[in-house]
């Protein structure tokens, strides 16, 4: 193999420099236009479940609020509480305890629902705990308001209360829990609407669920790949981003395989079906989404476990109470004490102890540029001990950029770019604009060209000031029989895309275009060596491209030339090694492993579906907004466990002073004494949540305060 074979093939494997006039025109751009918005369309479609949740919590939220009032007002056990006379009206004192049915019946009906659930799943948890003490509460207020039980055993007050707050926190938690997008619907979108066949001399259009192995399709300049194939006629630059995350278009031509969902951005193509459906690759990532959000979904949630606890704890003590109470001869103070412990047992603060922290810490990541799905995954983060990075478009800009430029003879620099910026500016190439944008950049002034034209695979020539300027890839050098510059060797090590400055024939120059770092990558990766977490770098890329990238940042590990399909089981062995994952990416070939991590975070430039597979967005681009997550999630979990105690220790301390283990000295806790101490209990966990304000989450500035460490 010559230097020359070997030079061609490494540069069209990262993408040959090939332009068409008709890059990006009309047909191209109509195309993307439907396609973006039957994709929204669906979107928005599927996003209502979610939403319907939010809007159920919140009406019934509103209507018990609104019952609760008079309910609480005509209490009588409520108004000797505080020391007033129930109001004097006509069957005033049925409107407690018929409000309250409504109550009970109306806003109760989720919670003993749930309630049921956790019965038959033999789990018990926040829902049983709140649902026996609502009916514990409205029996017995029910037995005192018809003169069966004790008068210390209306708790119609208490059961409205109980049912605001718990209807508020789960409002609250609905809400921050909401999503609003699918990422199976996502995946679906980047498959076209319709296809165009071949029958015989016609072209008809049918559904690519129509497609069949064998068939051959048209793919226009600007459309999508129906379904698998293989290419039999064409050669055209390929868009692969949404599916492999490769950042540059990739050269494709008669015999190379092509896959649902890719672009061909500047030349038709026929392509003979290999695989529809179910067998095709972006099928199978769809397969990998499903499964990975599935197995991650049953992790028990913090709260739901001390309810637990505090279910069996509370069943237990008013079990104790009844007894002692019966043989120590008080059968009407067994009775009273056993309820009232039940009853006090209620989860006031506990119920908001976890969404009042998620909402305000939803709030404070969204000020710093973090948008957080998944209370799980917002829980998970302080554990993380890996970030697994995506590198284009994550640690880079997922662009191409014009990063060296060597002249020849007696030019420089400024005068090679000027040349080539003039020649590409007609063209729309993605190396085109990097080369104009370039130019631009450095302020150079653009002579006049005339004359364009391109060629696949091999560039683009113009007229500019009376010379004949063409730029492009080895095949160039080849057709002009030209050296390439002295610099090109150490460009290929590099993984970088080499093009050539040619006039009349003469090499003038050679550019250097690779995927620029950005700015902040560096100083996210040295502030998550500083809270010891290992930096991995997973990516598409030729091997020689991301350990260049890799040894730059200082990553202390990279995994190259992974396939979509493969990312997923990267992950999954990092997290076999006993590793806790973040995985942050952009591309729908990250879906899986944003879904197979322990901690999914998307950049919230990427894609539809890589938005929707994870657990956190970072809204903009900046990786060391994965910083942010760490310090929120510390942050927000220190304000959990505190609330969670301040919930409980109430239920600890107040549950057995109600059942009368300090009666011997002769102290029981008064229902009212017990009423101010779960009121006083909510108040705290409310306030303690609240510091979680006074975080900044900025990127620079929980970088910084790492660094500063």
């Amino acid at each position: 193999m010559t230097d020359h074979d070997e030079h061609a093939m490494a540069t069209s494997h990262t993408g040959v420099h090939a332009d068409h006039a008709d890059h990006h025109g009309g047909e191209h751009g109509v195309h993307d236009t439907s396609v973006h918005h039957d994709s929204h369309a669906d979107h928005g479609g599927h996003a209502g479940h979610g939403a319907d949740h939010v809007a159920q919590f919140r009406k019934l939220f509103w209507i018990n609020l609104i019952i609760a009032v008079p309910v609480i007002a005509f209490s009588t056990m409520f108004a000797m509480l505080l020391g007033y006379a129930v109001p004097d009206v006509p069957g005033g004192r049925w409107i407690a305890p018929l409000l309250g049915t409504v109550m009970y019946v109306v806003g109760g009906r989720p919670f003993l629902t749930g309630a049921i659930s956790e019965i038959r799943s033999r789990t018990p948890g926040m829902m049983l705990l709140i649902g026996l003490a609502i009916t514990v509460a409205f029996f017995a207020s029910w037995g005192a308001s018809l003169g069966l039980l004790h008068h210390e055993l209306e708790f119609w007050w208490e059961l409205a209360l109980l049912i605001v707050i718990m209807l508020l926190g789960h409002w609250v938690e609905m809400r921050s829990l909401a999503q609003t997008t699918s990422a199976l619907d996502s995946l679906a979108a980047l498959l076209p609407d319709e296809a165009e066949k071949v029958d015989g001399e016609r072209i008809i259009t049918v559904s690519p669920a129509d497609l069949q192995v064998g068939d051959l399709v048209v793919v226009r300049p600007g459309g999508s790949v129906p379904a698998d194939g293989r290419i039999v006629d064409g050669r055209a630059d390929m868009d692969e981003s949404m599916v492999t995350g490769e950042s540059r278009p990739v050269a494709r031509g008669v015999g190379d395989a092509v896959t649902a969902g890719t672009v061909a951005t500047d030349s038709g193509l026929r392509v003979e079906i290999t695989a529809t459906g179910d067998d095709t690759a972006l099928a199978g990532i769809q397969r990998l989404v499903t499964e990975a959000q599935n197995s991650s979904s049953r992790a028990q949630r913090l709260a739901d476990r001390a309810a637990g606890w505090l279910f069996w704890f509370a069943l237990g003590t008013a079990a104790i109470t009844a007894v002692a109470w019966a043989i120590v001869g008080d059968p009407d103070a067994s009775v009273v004490r056993a309820i009232t412990v039940l009853v006090i047992a209620c989860p006031h603060a506990l119920g908001l102890a976890i969404p009042l922290v998620v909402s305000i810490a939803t709030e404070r990541a969204a000020r710093g540029g973090v948008l957080i799905k998944d209370r799980l995954a917002l829980e998970g983060m302080r554990t993380v001990n890996a970030v697994l990075f995506d590198k284009t478009g994550t640690l880079t800009k997922g662009e191409p950029t014009v990063t060296a430029i060597e002249a020849s003879g007696d030019l420089d620099d400024n005068t090679v770019l000027a040349l080539a910026a003039a020649a590409e500016a007609d063209s729309e190439h993605p190396l085109a604009r990097a080369i104009v944008k370039a130019a631009e950049e450095r302020g150079l002034s653009l002579p006049r060209a005339s004359g364009f034209s391109s060629s696949p695979a091999v560039g683009v020539t113009a007229t500019v000031e009376g010379h004949e300027i063409r730029v492009g890839g080895p095949r160039l050098l080849d057709e002009i029989g030209g050296q390439e510059v002295h610099a090109a060797t150490s460009w290929r090590d590099e993984g970088a895309i080499i093009l050539h400055v040619v006039r009349d024939g003469a090499v003038l120059g050679g550019l250097r275009l690779a995927d620029e770092i950005r700015p902040e990558s560096r100083e996210a990766v040295d502030a998550l060596h500083k809270l010891g977490v290992e930096v991995v770098m997973i990516t598409g890329d030729a091997e020689a491209v991301a350990l260049a990238v890799g040894h730059e940042l200082g990553i202390d590990r990279v995994f190259a030339g992974v396939r979509p399909e493969d990312k997923a089981s990267k992950v999954a062995a990092l997290q076999q090694e006993g590793k806790k994952v973040a995985m942050v990416g952009d591309g729908v070939n990250d879906a899986p492993a944003l879904a197979q991590a322990d901690v999914g975070i998307a950049i919230g430039a990427g894609t539809d579906v890589a938005i929707a597979s994870a657990g956190v967005i970072l809204a903009s681009s900046d990786p060391r907004s994965v910083l942010s997550v760490i310090e929120l999630s510390r942050a927000s979990y220190r304000k959990m466990q505190q609330n969670l105690w301040w919930g409980a220790g109430y239920n600890l301390i107040a549950v057995p002073l109600a059942a009368g283990v300090l009666a011997p000295i002769g102290f029981v806790l008064p229902m009212s004494v017990g009423a101010i101490l779960m009121s006083l209990s909510t108040i705290v966990v409310a306030l303690n949540a609240q510091l979680l304000r006074r975080l900044d989450l900025s990127p620079a500035a929980s970088t910084r305060a790492v660094l500063d460490r």
